[in-house]
C-alpha cells in the first residue's frame, strides 16, 4: 500500500502574464492563481554552464491535491509556485497516485 504524501507546505501557484506597456512593448509579472497544500521533495542537483560561471540547477518532485482538468487551481507546465521568496517553475505535471488524487509536478528552482 502506497502512503499518502504529507502536504505541509504552503504554496502560491503563480501564471506569467504580458501586459502592453503603453510604449509598443509588453512587461511581464507573475499573477497569484491561488494556494496549493504541497509535499516538496529535492529530486536532483546538477550544475549547469551559464555563460562561462556555473549554475547549480535543483530539480524538486512536489505533489499536491488534483484538480480537474481545465481548472484553474490545476498546475501547468510553465507556471510556478513560490514561496517565501523562492520560486518553482513547473516544468511537467503527471498522476502521483494512479488514483486521480493528487499530481506529481517536475519543478526546476529559480529566482523569483
Amino acid at each position: 500500500m502506497q502512503s499518502l504524501p504529507i502536504l505541509r507546505r504552503r504554496l502560491t501557484l503563480e501564471e506569467r502574464e504580458r501586459v502592453e506597456d503603453g510604449g509598443g512593448g509588453t512587461t511581464e509579472s507573475w499573477v497569484a492563481k491561488g494556494n496549493l497544500w504541497a509535499e516538496v521533495q529535492r529530486a536532483s542537483l546538477r550544475a549547469r554552464d551559464d555563460g562561462g560561471r556555473l549554475a547549480d540547477i535543483t530539480r524538486y518532485r512536489i505533489t499536491v491535491r488534483a484538480a480537474p482538468f481545465g481548472h484553474p487551481s490545476r498546475p501547468r507546465p510553465g507556471q510556478r509556485l513560490s514561496e517565501r521568496g523562492r520560486a518553482f517553475t513547473i516544468l511537467g505535471v503527471s498522476e502521483a497516485d494512479g488514483a486521480g488524487h493528487y499530481l506529481r509536478l517536475d519543478a526546476e528552482e529559480g529566482a523569483l
